[in-house]
C-alpha cells in the first residue's frame, strides 16, 4: 500500500485541491502522521531526529467523525520527550488578534501544574503560530521567537516560555539558518498549490516527502476533503460577516457624521431663530411705544 502511494503521488499532477494551509488537513496530517510531526518539530526546534524520542499529541480529536463548526479548535498540543509542551496552530486569515491569542494558550499551557508540584517543575511551553500574513508589518520577519526578556539589558526572565511565528507570506526572508534546517522548504510545502511543486520540495529530504505523500492520501479522502470544504466554508462566512459588519460600522459612521452635522445645523438655526425672535421682539416693543 505504502508503494501504491508514492507511485500516485509521483504521477499527481495539476492543482492540489486542499494543502496545509487548510487548518483540518493540517490538524490531520501532523496527527495522523507522527512522522511528518516530527521531521517538522526537528526543523523548527533545531534537533536531529534521534534527540526525538517521543511525541505525544495531547488534545486528539477523531478523524473519522464530522465536526461541528463551534468545535473548530485545531490547534495541536504536543507533549515532545516528556519534557516540553508545544502547541501548533495555523492560521492564515488575520483576526488581528494573535498576539493575544497565542499568548493566552501559551499561559494555559505553561500553568498546568499538578497539585504539590514546585514551580521550577513547570515544563517550558512553546507556541508556533503558521500564520499567511505579516504580524508586525514595520518589522517583518519569517521565522521569529519570542521570550519574556529585560527591556534594558535583553538579559532572558525565562526561558521556559517561547512565542515563534512562521510567516508564510515572508518565505523570501529566510535566514541562512532558517535554511540549514529547511522551514522555509516546509512553509513552501504548506503552501504549494500544485502537485509539480510539491514534489520538487519533496526531493529534499525524507519527512517533506511524507508529508507530501500524506498530503496526496488526505486529498484522496472524501471525507477529508468533506472536512477541509466545510473549514473553507466555515472561514468564507467568517469573512463575509465580517465585511457586513465593517460595511454596517461604515455606515453607522456615516450616519452619525449627518446627524452630527445636522444638529449643528439645527443649533445654528435655532440661534438664527432666537436672534430673530428677539429683532421682532424689539420692533414690536418701539411699535407699542409709539
Amino acid at each position: 500500500m505504502q508503494n501504491q502511494q508514492v507511485i500516485s503521488f509521483m504521477e499527481a499532477t495539476g492543482v492540489i485541491q486542499y494543502n496545509m494551509t487548510n487548518d483540518y488537513m493540517f490538524r490531520y496530517i501532523l496527527q495522523k502522521n507522527k512522522k511528518v510531526l516530527k521531521g517538522l518539530i526537528c526543523a523548527l526546534l533545531h534537533l536531529r531526529p534521534e534527540q526525538i524520542k517521543k511525541v505525544e499529541i495531547r488534545n486528539p480529536i477523531n478523524l473519522n467523525e464530522d465536526i461541528k463548526d463551534k468545535e473548530f479548535v485545531l490547534d495541536i498540543e504536543v507533549l515532545l520527550n516528556d519534557d516540553t509542551q508545544i502547541n501548533l496552530e495555523m492560521q492564515v486569515e488575520n483576526k488581528h488578534n494573535w498576539t493575544d491569542r497565542s499568548l493566552s494558550y501559551l499561559c494555559r499551557s505553561f500553568d498546568q501544574l499538578y497539585r504539590g508540584q514546585e514551580y521550577d517543575e513547570a515544563l517550558p511551553v512553546i507556541h508556533i503560530g503558521f500564520l499567511d500574513y505579516t504580524l508586525f508589518p514595520d518589522a517583518p520577519e519569517f521565522y521569529a521567537t519570542n521570550m519574556l526578556m529585560n527591556v534594558k539589558n535583553h538579559r532572558i526572565y525565562n526561558d521556559k516560555f517561547k512565542l515563534s511565528v512562521v510567516d508564510l507570506s515572508k518565505i523570501e526572508l529566510a535566514t541562512e539558518e532558517d535554511k540549514a534546517f529547511q522551514i522555509d522548504y516546509w512553509a513552501r510545502l504548506f503552501k504549494a498549490k500544485t502537485w509539480e511543486e510539491l514534489k520538487m520540495l519533496a526531493e529534499k529530504n525524507e519527512y517533506l516527502q511524507e508529508a507530501a505523500q500524506s498530503v496526496y492520501v488526505a486529498n484522496a479522502d472524501e471525507l477529508v476533503r468533506q472536512k477541509c470544504r466545510a473549514r473553507e466554508e466555515a472561514e468564507r462566512h467568517e469573512r463575509t460577516l465580517k465585511r457586513n459588519m465593517e460595511k454596517l460600522r461604515e455606515e453607522n459612521s456615516t450616519l452619525q457624521e449627518k446627524n452630527s452635522t445636522l444638529q449643528e445645523e439645527n443649533s445654528t438655526l435655532q440661534k438664527e431663530n432666537s436672534t430673530l425672535q428677539a429683532y421682532v421682539a424689539e420692533l414690536e416693543a418701539k411699535l407699542a411705544k409709539r
